[in-house]
């Protein structure tokens, strides 16, 4: 066996990646959050991520061969990252939706069995597979497996089971966040509510992976290009360590750690006195001004009347309302529209009407917000009051 090590300045820059995804994720599992269940799918996702690339850190090092009972044992974490992908963004979203999550393990599961077959081999057939993966141009040993480590012969199509099932997810996690978006009469591209902005740009940075893993195995022998995936990944670790650093709320709220944006995250000046502040600017304009009829009502705009930057007054509605900006806006108009069904008792006005004047641009949405608010739409609300 060629027991040769070489360690490198990407393959350090890779490791530092490893150990601080590891250490993030052990954050988003276990620290208490307002949403815990999509911060633990993240730090399981995160997890995932972070073991198949100090996996891949000891193959392109050559320390695998130090190692070689756990080779390849984390190929089936390769099909849990797009489920806990849409996980997170789906309890993100809905925080008390947990119908059918597990059906969306039932290919990591049969894997992770399936990888026994592996797992069984000897340490000099092992050494092969890492080989034939990292360096085809060394000799192989004179080894035969012990029994079929493929008995299905499916293995060979593992990568394009994984980009498939990582790209369908993709699909369904950005279809959940555009309907999230259209409930609120906003574009997901366009969106300036924080959270679905930086769960966006996750599903957008996941995608750009995948798209990675894709080039990679067309272009390059064997699983030599890798590496590039390890690097991508370790970039926004750091990044998030950094905002960790900056931000003692960072865990607090909902927020993905694949977002390149650093100004959201800097650490806050704002004190008590300030906050209470800018929360009295934000209630004045809210149930004096009644700004949330306006139908182009937007965090920045709101900021501007304010006088104080969209950071600050998102950070103070997060805090002190426990609510995002689009969450508070659909309360506020809700709360109008049911003060206008119930002083309408002759029905002179239509659904149309009253969701124009409490500020939607579709009726759609405003039924979306009415009955998730209330448990009913509008016309049944209207009813029940009537009658």
């Amino acid at each position: 066996m060629n027991t040769e090590v070489n360690i490198g300045l990407l393959s350090v820059f890779i490791f530092l990646g490893v150990f601080l995804g590891l250490l993030l994720s052990f954050f988003f599992i276990f620290k208490p959050s307002a949403n815990v269940q999509a911060n633990r799918y993240q730090g399981l996702m995160l997890l995932a991520l972070s073991l198949c690339i100090f996996e891949q850190f000891l193959n392109i090092t050559g320390y695998i061969v130090r190692l070689l009972p756990i080779t390849n044992t984390t190929e089936p974490l390769n099909l849990v990252i797009g489920p806990l992908l849409y996980l997170f963004i789906r309890r993100s979203i809905e925080p008390s939706d947990k119908k059918g999550e597990w059906k969306h393990f039932v290919l990591f599961f049969f894997y992770l069995v399936y990888i026994c077959f592996d797992i069984v081999q000897t340490n000099e057939f092992k050494y092969n597979s890492f080989v034939n993966s990292y360096h085809p141009d060394w000799p192989l040993l004179d080894v035969k497996p012990i029994i079929s480590n493929d008995p299905l012969n499916i293995k060979r199509y593992l990568n394009v089971v994984t980009a498939g099932q990582i790209l369908f997810y993709v699909l369904l996690s950005f279809s959940a966040l555009r309907r999230k978006s259209a409930q609120e009469d906003k574009s997901i591209l366009r969106t300036d509510d924080e959270m679905l902005r930086s769960l966006r740009n996750m599903v957008f940075h996941v995608a750009a992976i995948m798209t990675i893993f894709i080039i990679v195995k067309i272009k390059f022998q064997a699983d030599l290009g890798d590496y590039f995936i390890g690097l991508y990944v370790a970039v926004f670790t750091l990044l998030t360590t950094l905002r960790v650093m900056n931000d003692s709320t960072y865990f607090d709220r909902t927020r993905s750690f694949m977002d390149l944006s650093m100004e959201k995250y800097r650490k806050s000046s704002l004190n008590e006195q300030v906050k209470q502040r800018i929360l009295n600017s934000i209630l004045n304009e809210f149930e004096k001004q009644e700004y949330f009829s306006d139908n182009l009502a937007s965090l920045s705009d709101l900021a501007r009347r304010t006088g104080e930057s969209p950071h600050h007054v998102s950070q103070v509605i997060n805090e002190k309302l426990e609510k995002n900006f689009f969450e508070l806006l659909a309360s506020y108009r809700i709360e109008k529209a049911k003060k206008l069904l119930l002083e309408d008792k002759k029905g002179r006005l239509t659904i149309e009407e009253i969701s124009e004047m409490v500020g939607y641009n579709s009726k759609t949405a405003f039924n979306n917000s009415f009955k998730k608010l209330t448990g009913k739409t509008p016309s049944e609300f209207r009813k029940s009051v009537t009658s």
